[in-house]
């Protein structure tokens, strides 16, 4: 599968922001697909992972409650809604991909587990 993010841009801390991610191919519904991001002289880290059907998501504790991971398969999109943006979350956002029957958070959380990767996009929130 290939995969290309796109959205982002600058905000204001306090606003919104989303971003979106599209799959070729016809197997994006079998996919697991997870949201990860990387700060300039920092670790990619997990924000949001969603199961293939959409029935398990887990965020990061840092965006709970403010992000929001959704799927539509019929159009092989990913997205990541993101609102109450702080200057912490700015990052280079990337989209993966993964083939998992495991709903297991330590799985869906792991980078390393996503063997596809969409090229991120940047997220600047100022201050």
């Amino acid at each position: 599968v290939q995969l290309q993010a796109s959205g982002g841009g600058l905000a204001q801390a306090g606003g919104s922001l989303s971003v979106s991610c599209v799959a070729s191919g016809r197997a994006f519904s079998t996919y697991v697909m997870g949201w990860f991001r990387q700060a300039p002289g920092k670790e990619r880290e997990f924000v949001a992972a969603i199961t293939s059907s959409g029935v398990i998501i887990y965020y990061a504790d840092s965006v709970k409650g403010r992000f929001t991971i959704s799927r539509d398969n019929a159009k092989n999109t990913l997205y990541l809604q993101m609102n109450s943006l702080k200057p912490e979350d700015t990052a280079v956002y990337y989209c993966a991909a993964a083939r998992y029957g495991s709903g297991i958070y330590s799985t869906l959380s792991n980078r390393y587990n996503y063997p596809y990767w969409g090229q991120g996009t940047l997220v600047t929130v100022s201050s």
